[in-house]
């Protein structure tokens, strides 16, 4: 029996749309992340800062950020690079010190964030009823209360019981974190209510399988792309708001330093007229960190969600 040329053609297109591989979700979104060069360039750009910040204390000669006062307030020179503040300490190592302490917040702040969110967001669309009710009402009340005057109350309350500099860093980042999961947790909300509509939850009705189940192994997985974004965008949320309290003297305190500190301790006409190296860097550092956590925030929306590129 003969074989027509046709019918070898189309098994041969058969076999080679079997054999290629189809990329999974996750591989697509990559791909499409891949193709953003400001995402990409925002990328580079922070894992710059986090060396700058992390690494670079490690290779600086000035690694105990000694007081001196004759060296006070010496303009850029190829000694110390930046200059030095009012206490002669090298304004390089400074800025380093306190990217740590600004980045550490802006993450571990959108860690409780993401925390908070997500729990209330699955447990209010997915359940419903009474549970939904209550916890909506609760994050209105929650976005009724103004953040930066909530936050300012606090760092005063905070300031009159003198409360340790080096462990009321972490009581900034556990207020910010608690007042700003109102936003993910609606997001979430959402998207699970959409969800439960699918098909495949009317599937796993019809199969029986527990609530933990349902949550874990098919809801949650399928409101990731809305965490991630939403989280990357809180750091940069997280960031300016502590810079905010810092600047206003109610953050963190010296001798604990983060770039918001260092804007408020130029805090003169002299300074902002005379010594613009004690505020530019810290002001740069802040606006180049934002700046790239938003376009990645971006980038990550576009490639996760291709229907929401603008």
């Amino acid at each position: 029996m003969t074989v027509q040329p046709e019918a070898l053609k189309s098994s041969g297109q058969n076999s080679k749309m079997r054999s290629k591989k189809v990329d999974s979700p996750w591989r697509s979104a990559f791909r499409r992340l891949l193709k953003n060069k400001f995402a990409i360039t925002a990328f580079i750009v922070l894992i710059f800062m986090f060396l700058f910040s992390f690494v670079g204390p490690y290779f600086s000669p000035y690694k105990d950020a000694k007081i001196s006062v004759r060296d006070q307030y010496k303009p850029p020179s190829a000694e110390h690079w930046l200059g030095t503040d009012q206490l002669g300490r090298d304004v390089v190592l400074r800025l380093m010190e306190a990217g740590q302490i600004s980045l550490l917040v802006g993450l571990a702040a959108t860690g409780i964030i993401v925390l908070i969110g997500v729990t209330v967001g699955l447990l209010a669309g997915f359940y419903g009823g009474w549970i939904d009710t209550i916890l909506m009402r609760f994050a209105d009340i929650m976005y009724a209360i103004p953040t930066l005057p909530l936050l300012i109350t606090f760092g005063a309350i905070l300031s009159d019981l003198k409360f340790p500099p080096d462990q009321r860093i972490y009581l900034i980042m556990f207020v910010i974190g608690v007042i700003s999961w109102m936003g993910l947790s609606r997001l979430v909300r959402s998207q699970i209510l959409s969800l439960k509509e699918q098909e495949f939850m009317l599937a796993t009705e019809a199969l029986g399988l527990s609530d933990r189940r349902k949550i874990f192994s098919h809801l949650l997985p399928n409101v990731v792309p809305i965490i991630i974004v939403s989280g990357t965008l809180g750091v940069a949320g997280a960031i300016l708001l502590e810079s905010s309290l810092s600047f206003l003297g109610l953050g963190v305190i010296p001798p604990t330093p983060s770039w918001g500190q260092m804007l408020s301790s130029a805090n003169n006409m002299i300074d902002f007229a005379k010594r613009p190296w004690l505020w530019i860097p810290p002001g740069v550092a802040i606006l180049i960190t934002v700046v790239s956590i938003n376009v990645i925030g971006d980038g990550l929306r576009d490639a996760l969600d291709p229907k929401m590129k603008r």
